[in-house]
């Protein structure tokens, strides 16, 4: 088992920065990859970046550029760094983590964290 807690949302201005993070905690050993998804008001959930256990990561196409994936193993914690932030941001972000169970591949997803951005 494995719990996610995201913390970092808020309201910025556009053109703020925020930094997302998320603690992981239980059968950390288990973790094969990682990433943020997000979900506007009225839209479908849609991925921001993933960073595999190799460190590979990858981005939507909106997020190349200004948004950063990154990972602190000794911490548990998994970040991701928004810079110029844009009113289309806003939308409730979502950390998941993909482990390799007994029983198959799982993934495990946190409560989200609302980040709101002002024009």
């Amino acid at each position: 088992q494995v719990q996610l807690v995201e913390s970092g949302g808020g309201l910025v201005h556009a053109g703020g920065s925020l930094r997302l993070s998320c603690a992981v905690s239980g059968t950390t050993s288990t973790i094969t990859g990682m990433g943020w998804h997000r979900q506007a008001p009225g839209k479908q959930r849609e991925s921001v970046a993933s960073l595999t256990d190799s460190n590979y990561a990858d981005y939507a196409a909106f997020a190349k550029g200004r948004f950063t994936i990154s990972r602190d193993d000794a911490k548990n914690m998994v970040y991701l760094q928004i810079n110029g932030l844009k009113p289309d941001d806003t939308a409730v972000y979502y950390c998941y983590v993909i482990a390799r169970e007994s029983s198959g591949w799982r993934t495990y997803w946190g409560q989200g964290t609302q980040v709101t951005v002002s024009s």
